[in-house]
């Protein structure tokens, strides 16, 4: 099948699809991650954004069956089916090799209903990305129009304006493991592995819709809160979330904020957010303690993050990416609120700072 990917500043990538024959539109972002693309394609962070991946073969694993740990979470997906809006690889396997391998990964795109472009230049993508930032974009598989196609870019919506939380949020609270911590996780695109690795430490972890009441959250008697990591502009959230979110700090329950959730802890604490020129989505970003100056390797995926020139002076920077020197972290000095924009549930990823749900666990117990 032919396909098109074409940029809102006219440059267009023509290569081959995957998938179904569908268009679609989206913001174009890259992430540099070699492995994980199963968790990186069910992230519900990549809602609304058509997906470069700069590694030269994907697919070449193949995909899993989907299945269940003992806590009813999936293995090897970071939720219930493909999240991307689209997918663009330079080269895409058709013949995976893997024990653990039931289809494709065009299959699995055909199966899901999704599209992916193949052949193309990922790196002249990603430097063009990288140059001029994040851009929006149309992906067609089929019969695309290059002329009709680069008129109607322009006109494309920037998916960040909606409201991207509320569409992969879930829409009634569900309970997993059982366990001495009550843990309440603000859902705002959850990835399984969070749930999984609180289950892991003798949790019960309620996971609540991303505008869940102040009051409801309540009832739950938690432990401790997280707010999830999650798509979009988090000031898309400051009438819901951010509300709950600075609701429960006046309550004085411990609070933990993974990506998106960094965010919104911060707003709710009265810092502001912008939007960063092309985000951080990878395997290897190195993040430095300020307490301890060590630095850790991180998996991320965000496009906003905290401005640092407006810290609130009961709040103090965490972590700090020492690529750019953006905020990776921030802690309130009663030491019951933390966040940190990376991912320490890290899959993909490493697994350097999983030690922090053991520290928030800790306040928790307190």
């Amino acid at each position: 099948m032919n396909a098109l990917l074409v940029l809102e500043d006219g440059s267009y990538f023509q290569g081959t699809g995957f998938g179904v024959e569908k268009r679609l539109e989206g913001e174009v972002v890259f992430n540099t991650g070699m492995v994980g693309y199963t968790e990186c394609l069910t992230d519900p962070s990549y809602r609304g954004q058509i997906l470069a991946l700069t590694y030269p073969l994907i697919g070449n694993y193949g995909v899993p069956k989907y299945r269940s740990d003992s806590f009813g979470l999936p293995l090897n997906f970071e939720s219930h089916g493909i999240k991307v809006q689209g997918l663009a690889v330079s080269e895409v396997c058709h013949n995976p090799s893997h024990w653990q391998c039931e289809k494709t990964l065009p299959e699995w795109f055909f199966k899901e209903k999704k599209v992916g472009i193949a052949g193309i230049d990922t790196r002249a993508l990603t430097k063009k990305l990288r140059v001029s930032g994040s851009m929006r974009g149309i992906l067609e598989v089929g019969h695309p129009d290059l002329e009709t196609l680069k008129v109607e870019v322009k006109n494309v919506d920037d998916p960040n304006a909606r409201n991207l939380v509320g569409e992969v949020s879930l829409k009634k609270p569900v309970t997993y493991g059982e366990g001495r911590n009550n843990i309440v996780v603000i859902d705002c695109g959850a990835k399984a592995n969070i749930i999984r690795e609180l289950c892991a430490r003798d949790s019960t972890v309620i996971q609540v819709p991303y505008d869940y009441p102040v009051n409801k959250i309540l009832d739950y008697e938690p432990d401790g809160v997280v707010v999830s990591n999650g798509p979009g502009d988090p000031k898309i959230l400051m009438d819901s979330t951010v509300e709950t979110v600075r609701g429960l700090m006046g309550e004085n329950v411990p609070m933990f904020g993974i990506c998106l959730g960094n965010q919104i802890m911060g707003l709710a604490l009265g810092m502001d957010t912008y939007k960063l020129k092309f985000g951080h989505r990878s395997q290897n970003q190195p993040c430095i303690d300020m307490r301890t100056k060590r630095c850790f390797i991180t998996s991320q995926n965000h496009g906003f993050a905290l401005n640092e020139k407006k810290f609130p002076k009961d709040v103090s920077p965490w972590f700090v990416n020492a690529n750019d020197k953006t905020i990776e972290g921030i802690r309130h000095k009663s030491g019951k609120f933390f966040a940190v924009q990376f991912h320490p549930e890290s899959t993909p990823g490493p697994v350097d700072t999983g030690y922090l749900f053991d520290e928030f666990l800790g306040v928790c117990n307190a």
